[in-house]
């Protein structure tokens, strides 16, 4: 084998190495903290200890994975309901979680144009097939910025007073949130003008526990 011969294979057996290393890497931080935002969650456990807390359960599933394009995120359809009202979530949303780049992520939410169609979507094989990103309504402010801790958690929050509120006599909403691997803490509180909490947990957050 001649000199330049020589020279094409070390080059192509470079190329193979550095391709394989590509392909190796994994599942990026953002596959990895929508991974583990997806699943049912139930806060039994906690309401059971403690009255001052009631038995939700959380259901958080991926959507429109054939929709969206590399890049642009992750959605994910949420429900919430009543331990004792399954059928009848109090709460509906869908979450788009992107990298906003410097260890930040954020995970937008929208309200549903027709949330009573959609309820018990998160058993189907592929939710909200026949809504697009285009028909949700953004809840503008009511973002939640997470950041990956040293545990492997991802914790955050909304900012200041962004997320505006009319429930219960409140004007803006806070949500501070911890997302780890078998569980999800989440504190939504709402606030009048006067910087009174006029609803939501008092001492502490919600803590759902992942159901296997």
């Amino acid at each position: 084998m001649n000199r330049s011969h020589l020279m094409m294979v070390i080059v192509l057996l470079l190329a193979t190495v550095a391709l394989s290393a590509c392909n190796d890497q994994g599942p990026s931080e953002l596959d990895q903290l929508a991974s583990l935002m997806t699943g049912s969650f139930s806060s039994q456990a906690q309401a059971e200890a403690d009255t001052n807390f009631f038995d939700i359960r959380l259901e958080m599933v991926p959507i429109w994975q054939d929709k969206v394009e590399p890049g642009q995120g992750r959605y994910l359809y949420v429900e919430q309901a009543a331990g004792w009202t399954l059928d009848k979530p109090y709460r509906q949303r869908v979450y788009h979680v992107t990298d906003a780049g410097d260890g930040v992520f954020s995970s937008m939410v929208y309200a549903l144009p027709d949330p009573e169609a959609a309820i018990g979507a998160w058993k189907l094989d592929t939710p909200l097939a026949d809504l697009n990103p285009a028909d949700l309504i953004e809840r503008e402010g009511c973002a939640v910025y997470l950041s990956k801790h040293p545990d492997g958690t991802y914790q955050g929050s909304t900012r200041e007073k962004e997320c505006t509120s009319t429930m219960r006599g409140a004007t803006y909403a806070t949500s501070i949130i911890t997302i780890a691997n078998d569980q999800v803490l989440s504190w939504d509180q709402g606030w009048n003008d006067e910087g009174e909490q006029v609803w939501g947990a008092e001492i502490s957050g919600y803590v759902f526990l992942r159901i296997q």
